[in-house]
């Protein structure tokens, strides 16, 4: 096990801003880089299941009985595909 009170040298040191690993919106939390917000308005939702297989973000939760849920807005990045795919405007963004 490594000591916490060792550093490591400067020239072991990864380079700024590379990213080694993959990575999802789940692990880093990109809803924080959101410019616009999505809008669930329940009443209009028809559950067609339109909206959650288009989000890059699975940003769109399905509960067990195969109903779409509120936005996981840790994950959304605002992008808006689901708002334009939902023939019912039940997603607004804002």
């Amino acid at each position: 096990m490594a000591d916490i009170n060792t550093s490591t040298p400067m020239d072991e040191l990864t380079i700024g801003g590379n990213i080694y690993t993959s990575g999802n919106a789940k692990e880093f939390k990109t809803g924080d880089w959101r410019s616009s917000k999505p809008i669930f308005v329940s009443d209009k939702c028809k559950q067609c299941g339109l909206c959650f297989p288009v989000c890059p973000d699975d940003a769109i939760p399905v509960n067990q009985d195969c109903k779409r849920e509120d936005f996981d807005y840790d994950a959304c990045k605002g992008c808006g595909v689901c708002a334009k795919v939902c023939p019912f405007a039940a997603i607004e963004m804002e």
